[in-house]
């Protein structure tokens, strides 16, 4: 098939493009590199079947016109704005990109009669009350404008499979951690605990340090995020993904430093978009598509351990 990956560049992105030319698909990757690296598809650039790099904006409708005259298939729609305390900071930069520039994809779409997968995220869900973790139909609450955002482009995206038919499915995956995830900044808590540990210096939590995270290696949430483009079952669906077992932020710097010492707890910089518990239920992932998380929270972060020690892209 003939996929585009937006934000394709960025952690999962290159992840899911590297999924998909292992399954012989020719791909092109669009990405402003705002958050994405162009090395991370270094590893590509001589794949036969990968077909080009465009640097550029998903709000560049121009662009996006031009793009889509190569008769894709499936459209991975990554793109987004990703940072909770960015999104509080400048709200309106966050709804461009995460809302409008999801419209401005799906207008394409639906043009081009293309599949279109949305990345969405676990932080626009309330927190987890059972123990079987948190169902797709379970409450929603938009705690940031990044999380209002996607809760927006969420429901665009399912008005045109309503309005239109178009084949379209939205994914919520957890908190995604692995290889080729940055060091710094909000979303990489596995990666810049291991950082500070391997550099001897402390691991800062943010608050008490009892929220609960949900962590999805990325090669299993990139295996979901392609399955969910190959599959009609999910059409018109919300879908979870997990590990379906959580730990607290205190346990996680513990398991990943080995000394209690190395742990300092400092003042949260946005206390009111904390989720106290993030727990996924992926019963729907497993029925629908047969997906199920093959890698174990220690066998993770011994490989991003591994990944980190031994590169230069930190």
């Amino acid at each position: 098939m003939n996929v585009l990956v937006t934000g394709g560049a960025g952690f999962i992105g290159r992840w899911v493009v590297k999924k998909l030319l292992n399954d012989g698909h020719n791909v092109w990757v669009l990405d402003d590199l705002s958050n994405g690296r162009e090395k991370n598809l270094e590893e590509f650039m001589s794949d036969k079947n990968f077909k080009d790099f465009i640097k550029g904006n998903i709000n560049d409708v121009v662009l996006l016109e031009k793009l889509f005259k190569n008769e894709f298939d499936i459209c991975y729609h990554l793109g987004a704005s990703i940072n909770v305390q960015d999104s509080i900071d400048d709200p309106k930069t966050t709804f461009e990109n995460d809302t409008i520039g999801t419209f401005n994809i799906l207008e394409k779409c639906k043009q081009y009669n293309v599949k279109l997968v949305f990345m969405s995220t676990c932080m626009v869900y309330d927190r987890a009350t059972n123990l079987d973790g948190i169902k797709e139909t379970d409450p929603i609450k938009p705690a940031s404008p990044y999380a209002g955002s996607k809760i927006a482009a969420e429901n665009m995206v399912l008005s045109y499979y309503y309005a239109y038919g178009l084949p379209a499915v939205v994914i919520r995956p957890f908190n995604t951690y692995g290889p080729f995830q940055k060091t710094g900044g909000e979303g990489g808590v596995v990666a810049i605990f291991i950082k500070n540990k391997l550099q001897g210096m402390p691991l800062f939590i943010y608050g008490e340090g009892t929220q609960t995270r949900d962590l999805l290696y990325v090669e299993d949430c990139a295996r979901f995020v392609v399955l969910a483009g190959y599959s009609n079952k999910v059409n018109g669906e919300i879908v979870n993904a997990g590990l379906g077992r959580d730990i607290s932020i205190n346990d996680l710097a513990k398991l990943i430093s080995g000394d209690s010492s190395q742990i300092k707890h400092v003042e949260h910089i946005h206390p009111q978009s904390e989720i106290p518990k993030l727990l996924c239920n992926y019963e729907k992932a497993k029925k629908l598509l047969g997906w199920n998380p093959e890698i174990s929270l220690v066998e993770g972060i011994k490989r991003t351990e591994e990944w980190i020690k031994n590169t230069k892209l930190v």
